[in-house]
């Protein structure tokens, strides 16, 4: 009996962290809907254009989420070689022609069998496995700059670099920003962190003055009325919508900048469209949905022994809070415009789908969290 009831309580997952992650993944799929239908019908002459393609990739998200939640975790890490090169693969393919494509100067999706795909999307979930599991491996020798971090820091520098190449500056800096949090709680010394970001600042923001669109995007942010009508107009706009929604909102549905005023209202601005029609209230309940998934995450990661699912917990959560923070910074006028997503929100069927699928991999390890072995 006692053997049946253990059998029973290891199947259980964090009923709290798959309510909110349902709760958010509904409540995205109504906003996108609100903020991409007025867009939808004068491109597509289709209202439901951008909700039947992001329904599409959840369904999909959600099938292999569910996979993720059954997989072997240690079966998962001898699959690493071949996820990394099938990564690097997908990342290469962005630069060959008829394959890439090319979207407002950026090259960041390949196009097969009719859809899109951006790599770079799931580079994020590639090097969170493999950091967990090299610096789960390497744990004894920390401090050992060639034998335990050169490896990984050349792994993460190529896949940087190739974002990088691909247009995308932002997805670069969120990458390394989370493979340096990755770092700091596997235990790696300060001293490290120092050396690499004099080498790394100086030519990070040579990178980042070089292309006019960026320095335009700082400017903006620094001040948004210096060009109203030109870089500093989305920052302007979406704080408009921010302010119109005042405590209660306009009502789903019921923002106007979302009709051509407010550029990327469904994928990169749809925040500022939740704001208007859900008011403070709207955005205060996303906040804490966030906040929670956040924290059972966290607490997950804090609970493991097993330092391969410790890192690997820590890092997903990482991802996907971080990467819902800045997105939300954005829109408030708090940092520069980046094209970063807001998960289950923004339109971007990568984003989602690999975004679910690090929450598979989540209520996997807290279906593990009490019976692992301590160790790598």
């Amino acid at each position: 009996m006692m053997f049946a009831a253990e059998r029973v309580k290891k199947q259980q997952i964090d009923l709290v962290f798959l309510t909110a992650l349902l709760v958010l993944v509904g409540t995205g799929i109504a906003m996108l809907f609100s903020s991409s239908h007025f867009r939808a019908e004068n491109l597509f002459a289709d209202p439901l254009h951008f909700l039947r393609r992001q329904s599409l990739w959840v369904v999909l998200g959600a099938f292999v989420a569910l996979g993720a939640t059954r997989i072997s975790l240690e079966r998962l890490r001898t699959w690493l070689p071949l996820l990394i090169f099938a990564t690097l693969g997908l990342m290469v393919l962005t630069f060959v022609p008829g394959i890439g494509v090319r979207f407002l100067g950026a090259r960041r999706w390949v196009f097969l069998f009719g859809y899109s795909f951006q790599p770079s999307e799931l580079v994020k979930l590639t090097l969170i496995l493999y950091l967990a599991h090299i610096l789960s491996r390497k744990q004894d020798q920390i401090d050992d700059p060639v034998n335990a971090l050169l490896p990984p820091v050349i792994v993460v520098g190529l896949f940087v670099a190739l974002i990088y190449l691909q247009n995308d500056f932002s997805t670069a800096v969120f990458v390394i920003v989370t493979s340096m949090a990755l770092f700091f709680v596997a235990g790696v010394p300060i001293r490290y962190f120092v050396s690499l970001g004099a080498m790394v600042a100086p030519v990070s923001l040579l990178l980042l003055l070089t292309r006019e669109h960026r320095v335009n995007r700082v400017l903006a942010f620094i001040d948004p009325g210096r060009d109203p009508a030109g870089a500093g107009y989305q920052i302007l706009t979406s704080r408009a919508a921010l302010i119109n929604g005042g405590l209660w909102g306009t009502g789903v549905g019921g923002s106007v900048r979302k009709l051509g005023r407010l550029p990327e209202a469904h994928s990169d601005f749809v925040f500022a469209v939740l704001a208007e029609e859900l008011g403070f209230i709207g955005v205060a309940a996303v906040v804490v949905l966030f906040a929670m998934l956040a924290y059972r995450g966290y607490r997950l990661a804090y609970r493991c022994h097993n330092r391969f699912y410790s890192f690997l917990a820590f890092g997903l959560t990482t991802s996907i809070f971080f990467q819902a923070l800045l997105n939300m910074a954005v829109v408030s006028g708090l940092v520069p415009a980046t094209g970063i997503p807001l998960p289950f929100f923004s339109s971007g069927g990568s984003s989602v789908f690999v975004t679910l699928i690090m929450c598979g991999l989540l209520l996997n390890i807290s279906r593990k969290v009490d019976w692992e072995e301590t160790g790598g």
